[in-house]
């Protein structure tokens, strides 16, 4: 795809984002920043979207009263079992797993809010329920793999939590390892343990993903290592939790599920990760300073980087390019600027300090910004940043090399170059895309998911061939083309 040119003057938006990496002189501006990002540039390209599949109708237990959790299925992710079945598997929040083959026919593998009890949690929270599915790179040997989900009820008093607790808990997020006693089998029968339970302070920002580096080998450093995804459970607006050390919210985790030598031998903790063996600080902390890491995924090709998708506090939605050790800055910064706790009636973002060096904060590779009514400047204005893949797929050669995401609530994609996504550099341009149907005519993902609010979510295949979901409709679309 040829580049497009940016929604504003490439000479204004320029000055911008070189102010975003060479901090300005001290700030004679108290205010906060009227509008902090170029809007993204619209492409004359777009996506080709054939459907692929529509997942069963599911609800909440209760029925919930938050209209944005009344979905026809809270599908969640699409991935590809390790195993070279070439089956497909489909999370939906609302407990069931299922397993799809390559046709789109979908069949229940394991009802995980079923097999977890009253305890489970769906109803309340938008990333409520079973969150999450990770397989072992050797499942098809072990057949091991890990979920994650919400709990309540009496889990809040008669479940302990594993490293440090909010002061007060609302919700427990618990990744549970799972063993098939027969990989190839369809349906699930075997056992499982619980490896990880934490809390957190309000029924959101818990634990949104987890997965294992897809390019990590056998006798590599990282082969086997699952990384944890931890919110902030909303108390990083607020308070200091985020840059806390002794305290798992607002980090990605990196652990040794099948390790013994962390709290009660029930997982490992790497000696290669930043912290491991250092008095006060958690050894399981990969990366912190983050509210709401929802998604990540590693380039496949390329320099193989980690991408987190991070979802904002009022202001901007960021891309991390993600190194152990790294500190995001959240809550002291949103995106590429600064955030301030106290006397910020505004909600804005604010210029960074003259001697932001010394922090030591590693800042987006790629972000937009959202403008919440100026009558109501602390609302939600319904803005997220889905995080998405790097095309390494052969079947869309115009794709390559391009990083795909979105905002998930409207539903529009979005792309940027991998070479752009500099650590350090200027902030990549931000691509929005056009959406085409199978037929080729031009449409857009709410047409196609039938609502105003998709609730877009992405997916990939062993080969890098990309899937967008809704779960608006419960559909699955496959990217068969770009034009």
């Amino acid at each position: 795809m040829p580049q497009p040119g940016r929604g504003r003057s490439a000479i204004s938006a320029g000055v911008l984002l070189m102010a975003l990496i060479a901090p300005p002189a001290l700030a004679q501006d108290e205010g906060p920043i009227a509008d902090p990002l170029p809007d993204p540039a619209v492409s004359r390209h777009g996506l080709v979207l054939e459907e692929f599949a529509t997942l069963p109708k599911s609800e909440s237990v209760p029925p919930p009263t938050d209209a944005r959790l009344k979905r026809w299925a809270r599908i969640n992710y699409l991935g590809e079992l390790p195993d070279h079945s070439r089956r497909l598997y489909v999370p939906d929040l609302n407990g069931k797993l299922y397993l799809l083959d390559r046709k789109g026919r979908s069949r229940e593998y394991l009802d995980v809010g079923a097999a977890m009890g009253p305890d489970f949690w769906s109803h309340k929270g938008l990333g409520s329920g079973f969150g999450f599915v990770a397989f072992h790179p050797h499942f098809a040997r072990n057949g091991i793999f890990y979920t994650v989900h919400t709990e309540a009820r009496d889990a809040l008093t008669t479940k302990p939590v594993d490293l440090v607790a909010p002061t007060t808990t609302r919700i427990h997020s618990v990744i549970t390892e799972w063993t098939a006693d027969n990989p190839r089998a369809n349906t699930f029968s075997g056992t499982r343990r619980e490896v990880m339970r934490l809390g957190f302070q309000d029924t959101y920002h818990d634990i949104q993903e987890i997965n294992f580096n897809p390019n990590a080998r056998p006798r590599d450093k990282d082969y086997g290592l699952l990384y944890v995804a931890v919110g902030d459970g909303a108390a990083g607006a607020g308070g200091t939790v985020p840059q806390d050390l002794t305290a798992p919210q607002g980090k990605i985790l990196r652990i040794d599920p099948l390790g013994h030598n962390g709290p009660g031998g029930k997982w490992g903790i790497p000696a290669s990760n930043p912290f491991a063996g250092q008095q006060g600080k958690l050894g399981e902390i990969f990366a912190y300073g983050l509210r709401d890491p929802h998604r990540f995924s590693w380039d496949t090709g390329g320099r193989h980087q980690m991408f987190i998708g991070h979802i904002g506090e009022h202001r901007v939605e960021s891309v991390y390019d993600a190194k152990a050790g790294d500190n995001f800055g959240w809550s002291n910064r949103e995106g590429p600027f600064a955030y301030r706790k106290a006397d910020n009636p505004t909600c804005g973002v604010f210029p960074l300090p003259a001697d932001d060096a010394k922090n030591g904060y590693t800042y987006p590779v790629a972000a937009f910004d959202h403008n919440p009514p100026p009558e109501k400047p602390c609302s939600d204005s319904g803005n997220a940043l889905i995080g998405g893949f790097v095309h390494r797929g052969r079947q869309v050669p115009a794709l390559y090399g391009k990083y795909i995401y979105s905002e998930g609530v409207s539903g529009r994609i979005f792309y940027s170059e991998v070479r752009e996504m500099r650590r350090g550099g200027p902030l990549a341009t931000v691509h929005q895309l056009q959406v085409f149907d199978a037929g080729g005519a031009l449409t857009s993902m709410q047409a196609l998911a039938g609502d105003k609010r998709v609730d877009l979510r992405f997916g990939t295949d062993r080969a890098g061939e990309l899937y967008v979901l809704s779960k608006a409709n419960g559909t699955i679309w496959k990217v068969s083309d770009a034009k």
